[in-house]
C-alpha cells in the first residue's frame, strides 16, 4: 500500500502553478498525493497532476472563528479518511488549521510552510493590530502542532521566534518556492522600454507606487510602456480601488491585464520587472520568474525581496512607497538600455545558482523526511 501525502492549499491556482513540481517530486518518492482546495476552480489542472482533489471551503481573509473551526474539523475528517502519512499546509489558515487538524488526526509527519509574514506584519492599522493579536495566539497553537516549520527567508524565521510563535529548533529556511527554469526562460527584449508589475492589487504590494512612477516617467518618455497584471478585488484588506487605478488606465499611463496562467507571455514583453512592495513577502515567486526569464528587477530592501537582488548588479532597490525613486531607476534603464540585457543575464545566473526548482524541492523533501 502506497504512503499518502496531503497538501493543504488556500487557492487552487497556487497548488498547480507554484506547487506542481513539488507534487511530482513527492509522487516520485512513492506517495499518493491528495490536494485540498477552497473550491472547484481549476480542479482539472490539479487532477491533471495525477492527484486526488478534495474541496474544503475556506475564506482566506475572513475572521469568523466558527467558520474556521468548521474548516479545521473538515480537514481533520478528510485527513483521517485518507489515512495520511504526511501533510503540509501553506499560508496562514492552512498552516494553523491544517497543523491542528493533522495533530487531531494523529498524522506522524506534519509540516507547515510560512510563505511570508504578510499583511499582519506590514499593516499598522488598528484593525490589523487587533487581528494580529488573535493570529499570534492561533499561530502558537498551529505551529506548536507542526513537527517542522519551513520559512522562505531568515527574517520571517527570526520574527516568529522573537515573538515566541514557534520554537527555533523546529524551523528551517528554503529560498522560496523555486522556479522551473524549463518553463520560465529568457526571451528577446522588446524594442520599446517596457516595465511590468505583477502581484495582488493591494496597496502594500506597491502597485499604486508603480503606477504613480509610470506617470512621472511618461511625462519625459511618453513612448515607454507600463504593464500591470492583477485582479481588482473589493474584499481584500488594503485592496486598491477601481477609483484609484482606472484613471491611470483610461489615460493610457498603464495597461491593465487580468489574472493569467500564462504569465511567461508577459515577461517576454518586459524589459524590467518592478515589485516595489512593502508587504512582508516570503520570497516573491514573481521575482523568481522574472529572474528565470533574465529580467532585471527593481524592488525594495524588504524581507524576501532583498535576497533576490544584488543592488547595481541584477537590479536596484528602492525605498518603500517612493514613486519618485522608482521613476529614477526606471529612467536609468531607459537612458542606459545596454544594462537591460547585462543585468538580465546576471538575474538568470543568480536564479540558476540559487532558485532553480530542483534545488529548492530537494531541500523541501529532506526537511520533510520524505
Amino acid at each position: 500500500m502506497m504512503k499518502k501525502f496531503i497538501l493543504i492549499s488556500p487557492k487552487n491556482r497556487s497548488a498547480y502553478n507554484f506547487r506542481g513540481d513539488l507534487i511530482k517530486d513527492i509522487q516520485a518518492k512513492g506517495y499518493d498525493v491528495v490536494v485540498t482546495g477552497p473550491n472547484e476552480e481549476g480542479k482539472d489542472k490539479i487532477e491533471a497532476l495525477g492527484v486526488k482533489f478534495v474541496e474544503v471551503p475556506i475564506n482566506k481573509n475572513g475572521i469568523n472563528p466558527f467558520a474556521d473551526i468548521v474548516y479545521c474539523l473538515k480537514l481533520c475528517k478528510i485527513i483521517k479518511h485518507e489515512k495520511a502519512d504526511a501533510i503540509m499546509g501553506y499560508t496562514i489558515k492552512p498552516v494553523i488549521y491544517g497543523s491542528l487538524a493533522g495533530w487531531l488526526a494523529g498524522v506522524k509527519n506534519r509540516t507547515a510552510m510560512v510563505t511570508g509574514a504578510g499583511y499582519l506584519f506590514a499593516s499598522k492599522t488598528l484593525k490589523a493590530q487587533l487581528i494580529k493579536r488573535v493570529s499570534f495566539i492561533l499561530y502558537k497553537m498551529g505551529l506548536g502542532a507542526a513537527h517542522k516549520v519551513i520559512f522562505q527567508n531568515i527574517d520571517d524565521l527570526d520574527e516568529f521566534v522573537k515573538n515566541k510563535l514557534v520554537k527555533k529548533e523546529k524551523c528551517y529556511v528554503v529560498n522560496g518556492s523555486g522556479v522551473n527554469m524549463n518553463k520560465y526562460t529568457p526571451s528577446a527584449y522588446p524594442e520599446i522600454p517596457s516595465f511590468f508589475f505583477l502581484g495582488r492589487l493591494v496597496y502594500a504590494k506597491g502597485g499604486m507606487d508603480f503606477v504613480k512612477a509610470a506617470k512621472i516617467v511618461k511625462k519625459k518618455y511618453p513612448y515607454a510602456r507600463f504593464m500591470i497584471l492583477g485582479k481588482l478585488e473589493k474584499n481584500l484588506p488594503d485592496a486598491i480601488t477601481t477609483e484609484d487605478l482606472m484613471p491611470y488606465v483610461n489615460d493610457g499611463i498603464v495597461e491593465l491585464f487580468p489574472e493569467s496562467d500564462n504569465v511567461s507571455h508577459y515577461y517576454a514583453m518586459t524589459s524590467v520587472f518592478v515589485l516595489p512592495t512593502a508587504y512582508r513577502e516570503g520570497t516573491p515567486r514573481v521575482i523568481l520568474e522574472a529572474l528565470a526569464c533574465a529580467r532585471a528587477v527593481i524592488t525594495t530592501f524588504t524581507p524576501g525581496c532583498k535576497e533576490t537582488v544584488i543592488d547595481g548588479v541584477n537590479g536596484f532597490f528602492v525605498p518603500i512607497h517612493d514613486p519618485k525613486s522608482i521613476a529614477e531607476k526606471i529612467e536609468f534603464f531607459i537612458k542606459h538600455p545596454e544594462n537591460i540585457k547585462k543585468m538580465g543575464c546576471d538575474s538568470y545566473e543568480l536564479c540558476k545558482r540559487k532558485y532553480e526548482i530542483s534545488i529548492i524541492n530537494k531541500c523541501m523533501l529532506e526537511i520533510m523526511h520524505l
